[in-house]
């Protein structure tokens, strides 16, 4: 099948990038022209393990395209998506104007029936407003196209991308037009040869089911959170409690792990935006604005951490960071946790050292050249001079360090674990103290 996606952001090259890996012939549209040059050349912009090697193999095979013209691209496809992105707005909604945008592309240069899908993840309602965009377009030429929207949401883990993509839980399709299902159904179906993982249902449904998942996850990470600080201040090992509820098959071990709070490009957007849907609609989503609230607070608590450890005074104090991205296997560092850390650092006047396996690029486009902060080639370079050393994403890399080599270079000989990766005595046997989150050891931990 001839398939069109617009965008070549992380949803839209993957999905393009694996449909072509399958056998379809896609075209990927963007509106950057050194983007797609790039991708022409095999240059990725962004990192997601697998995916270099699937970009090149399949653009070589020729499967697999990169244009800036979308008449071209939208001439004689099968099935248009829509993978753009939705980018937070002022009041925390969600911004369609490039989802519209593109809406109105398809519409001035459709001549051939197809079928438009809502990749990106949209607010309720957005396939009704996509399909009156269109529709607005191809009225304003006099063209009588036939067209149907499916609302197919993404279900993509950053890291993972590419093999959730291509061994998917399950495949949402959100749509009453049964031509428009079976299209997709074919589209789909060497993604669901095992076993049935599509589930049909309507526009509505689909796109809500999108955020409620991504707010589900959330609220089980912002609950655990919420259970660390707990266990923090009455003397009790959240990991312990982690494995003591974790082992109830109705909760399960997924998304309980305590830690310096998520970020990312979809929990942070897409809780704030089923917020402020349900408010447009007169309904208060507590929960929701409390799972935004405690994330927001626990950004802060390694920085709180370090602030009690050396006394309430962090000035001229050097700190390693091991970690920029805001979880392993991704260079993206939207929302991360180690971004309001090094906030908070800076503000009470100390001086940073950090080092991520994939981030490094971005972290110098995001704070450019400052005094107060030094990029390092490794993890050792980052603890050399070092008071102390902030572990923020859990790179396997750094699960197993030499703690007695670090005791015998960090200064204030203390690590503070963001994601309790560490065995705090095996951590104490070296000579060093730790702080974890709700390990029940920080408020009783010495000071400087």
């Amino acid at each position: 099948m001839r398939a069109t996606v617009f965008g070549t952001g992380y949803v839209g090259l993957v999905t393009g990038t694996c449909l072509a890996e399958v056998g379809h012939q896609v075209t990927c549209v963007d509106i950057d022209s050194a983007k797609v040059e790039g991708l022409r050349r095999g240059v990725v912009p962004i990192f997601e393990p697998g995916l270099e090697d699937m970009v090149l193999a399949n653009h070589g095979a020729g499967r697999l395209g990169f244009t800036t013209d979308a008449a071209a691209a939208i001439d004689g496809a099968e099935v248009l998506f829509i993978a753009v992105g939705t980018p937070p707005d002022e009041d925390g909604s969600a911004d369609l104007q490039y989802v519209l945008a593109v809406a109105r592309t398809i519409g001035r240069h459709l001549a051939k029936p197809a079928v438009v899908v809502n990749k990106s993840t949209v607010p309720v309602g957005t396939a009704d407003k996509v399909r009156a965009a269109i529709a607005a377009e191809l009225a304003a030429r006099g063209a009588d196209v036939a067209f149907e929207v499916v609302s197919n949401p993404e279900f993509l883990k950053e890291g993972a991308a590419v093999n959730d993509c291509m061994r998917p839980d399950r495949i949402v399709l959100g749509s009453r037009s049964a031509p428009a299902i079976e299209t997709m159904k074919r589209l789909y179906a060497p993604f669901n040869r095992n076993h049935e993982r599509i589930v049909v249902m309507d526009e509505r449904s689909a796109e809500l089911t999108k955020y409620a998942a991504n707010a589900m996850l959330a609220t089980k990470i912002s609950f655990m959170n919420e259970m660390a600080n707990i266990a923090e201040r009455v003397g009790a090992d959240i990991e312990m409690v982690r494995h003591g509820i974790g082992s109830d098959p109705r909760i399960g071990y997924h998304f309980i792990y305590p830690g310096a709070g998520y970020g990312g490009s979809c929990f942070p957007k897409d809780v704030q935006a089923l917020e402020r849907t349900a408010r447009q609609h007169g309904y208060e989503a507590s929960i929701l604005g409390a799972v935004e609230a405690v994330n927001e607070r626990q950004k802060h608590k390694l920085a709180e951490l370090a602030t009690r450890h050396f006394g309430g005074d962090l000035r001229g104090k050097v700190f390693a960071v091991w970690g920029l991205a805001f979880k392993p296997n991704t260079d993206d560092m939207r929302e991360a946790s180690s971004r309001s850390l090094l906030a908070d650092l800076w503000a009470a006047g100390a001086t940073v050292r950090a080092y991520d396996p994939e981030a490094m690029h971005e972290t110098r486009r995001i704070f450019g050249e400052r005094a107060d902060l030094v990029l390092c080639d490794s993890p050792a370079q980052a603890v050399e001079g070092a008071d102390a050393l902030f572990l923020v994403t859990e790179w396997k890399a750094f699960w197993s360090p030499d703690f007695a080599a670090l005791a015998s270079t960090l200064r204030a000989r203390v690590v503070f674990d963001g994601r309790n990766v560490w065995e705090p005595t095996q951590v104490e046997a070296a000579g060093l103290a730790y702080y974890g989150i709700g390990r029940g050891r920080s408020l009783q931990a010495g000071g400087a």
